[in-house]
């Protein structure tokens, strides 16, 4: 299930760093620990974006000047989404960095395409390497178009796989089709136009502060159709339960497969 949260925006102008994933990331977190339930406390396979609306850039960050805010939040586990939605919409308001915002409504996306897309897009940095201490390999960059990288992305997506305990041994390893081809010319593109298609960024989990390579660029995407549907619900890469790995169909618009999503229990 992949559920877009629409917030209103209660202070109009305020901002949140460019890349917010770990601020999103520690709210999330929050939320599912205030319902108490244990069965989700240590649950990880999920992903989320980062938070989309109007924004302009500032030596601070990003300055959110819309009415609403959109965070896309996902998993393969349903219920996953339901609890967390339940509990997002108990709160009165939620305070993301600078930001106030009110939960609104939710929608819900129509994923019947996934299978048989093959044109995607980074909507939030796909990472190789989870990062450790005293251990720099994780900032390492690692060049999109050579076999290494997508032999990377294969082998922490396909360990995800198997720690969801929803496909057995066998068909695992028959999953052998997998690759991630970035666009050429959009990497050509930025090179020429001395921008970056990879960054550093933060990364926090039990109070240290890590930092780590995420990459952004649009890509061909070769992997059997429930691979396709992991990723997309789940993410692609390593951490995405701290949000990053998200992506979306090439040269499509969300909002036209969304409809209205009621939460159960609300």
């Amino acid at each position: 299930m992949r559920a877009r949260i629409v917030f209103l925006l209660k202070n109009r102008g305020a901002y949140l760093p460019f890349h917010h994933q770990f601020l999103l990331a520690q709210v999330i977190k929050g939320v599912v620990l205030k319902g108490g339930d244990p069965n989700f406390t240590s649950f990880n396979i999920y992903n989320f974006s980062g938070l989309k609306g109007q924004t302009k850039p500032s030596r601070k960050g990003l300055h959110y000047y819309s009415t609403r805010v959109t965070l896309v939040v996902s998993s393969l586990n349903k219920s996953f989404i339901d609890y967390l939605l339940l509990q997002m919409f108990q709160l009165p308001q939620i305070e993301i960095g600078g930001l106030v915002l009110q939960p609104e409504k939710v929608e819900v996306e129509n994923l019947d395409n996934v299978a048989e897309s093959e044109k995607f897009i980074c909507i939030s940095p796909m990472v190789l390497i989870e990062p450790k201490i005293m251990d720099e390999s994780s900032k390492e960059f690692i060049d999109p178009e050579k076999d290494e990288f997508s032999d990377l992305v294969y082998d922490v997506t396909l360990q995800r796989m198997e720690a969801c305990s929803l496909f057995d041994t066998n068909r695992l390893s028959s999953f052998n089709e997998f690759q991630v081809v970035p666009d050429k010319a959009y990497l050509d593109k930025l090179s020429n136009a001395n921008k970056k298609f990879s960054r550093i960024y933060p990364l926090f989990d039990q109070d240290v502060k890590f930092e780590l390579r995420g990459y952004t660029f649009p890509f061909t995407f070769y992997a059997a159709p429930e691979v396709k549907n992991f990723v997309f619900l789940n993410g692609i890469g390593a951490l995405t339960h701290k949000g990053f790995g998200m992506i979306d169909i090439a040269n499509q618009d969300p909002n036209v497969r969304a409809v209205e999503y009621e939460i159960p229990g609300l």
